[in-house]
């Protein structure tokens, strides 16, 4: 019998959807196995330029519950490594999730379906866009088991929500619902559950309609932008922009706007 895999890859169109598919342990994401698939999985929709557009979700009930607890309390796999090891382990590890939807180059959008605990959480702050089921729930639960968020979770949840209120979710650990999540910018919306994915796909759609290689580098210069000074993103708009008004995309696009 096959392995189911840990992460279901299904593209229909212009959008991808992958699924986060390990149940059993709450589709805990630290698993070499699910790291390697969710690396595939990007490299290739960079290669695909039909994909205009990711959405990420959990199957079941649950978003992500971050790591395996059990297996860090049985001291199971990198978790009983000694220190300075472990360091190395996180490098080689969960750390490549963040490294790798950086350089993806098409938005991704996280359709929450239930709790994203800890590096849930982060996984999902990681993500260009968030929707939400009315069943999702967000904890950076990591100091209350004493632990730090390992996958840089610190760096993603504050250009989400700001300092004060990610300050907040990780110094106390404590849950926000979808509703507190909504409110504080998180996602930007809640719908009800069975409604998530359709929610997901529209907008996903909406993104999709447009030229892929406009779309690919304007997803790069608002990266860029987050930590880049101005005049270095003025410049990479600079260098982009020509490569945009020579686009065969561009020029039909013109093309029907003088028609209309």
């Amino acid at each position: 019998m096959d392995t189911p895999s840990p992460l279901i890859v299904d593209t229909d169109g212009a959008v991808a959807t992958w699924t986060i598919n390990l149940p059993d342990v709450g589709n805990a994401i630290t698993s070499t196995d699910f790291i390697a698939a969710f690396e595939s999985a990007v490299d290739a929709v960079n290669r695909d330029l039909t994909v205009r557009a990711v959405i990420l979700t959990g199957t079941g009930k649950i978003f992500s519950a971050g790591g395996n607890v059990k297996e860090m309390a049985d001291r199971q796999g990198m978790f009983g490594l000694d220190a300075i090891a472990q360091r190395y382990a996180y490098v080689d590890g969960i750390q490549r999730i963040p490294r790798a939807l950086a350089r993806l180059e098409v938005p991704v959008i996280a359709a929450v379906n239930g709790p994203a605990i800890g590096a849930g959480c982060d996984l999902a702050t990681m993500c260009d866009l968030r929707v939400a089921s009315e069943r999702a729930s967000f904890a950076e639960s990591f100091v209350q088991i004493g632990l730090v968020p390992g996958d840089g979770g610190t760096w993603f949840l504050q250009r989400a929500i700001g300092y004060e209120r990610a300050a907040e979710m990780t110094l106390t650990g404590d849950r926000i619902d979808a509703a507190t999540a909504l409110e504080w910018g998180l996602v930007s919306c809640v719908v009800p559950h069975e409604q998530l994915l359709t929610a997901a796909g529209d907008l996903a759609a909406r993104i999709a309609k447009n030229p892929p290689h406009a779309l690919r580098m304007a997803k790069r210069l608002l990266q860029e932008s987050r930590t880049g000074a101005l005049e270095s993103t003025l410049g990479m708009a600079a260098a982009m922009q020509p490569l945009a008004h020579h686009d065969a995309e561009h020029e039909a696009r013109i093309s029907r706007w003088r028609t209309t």
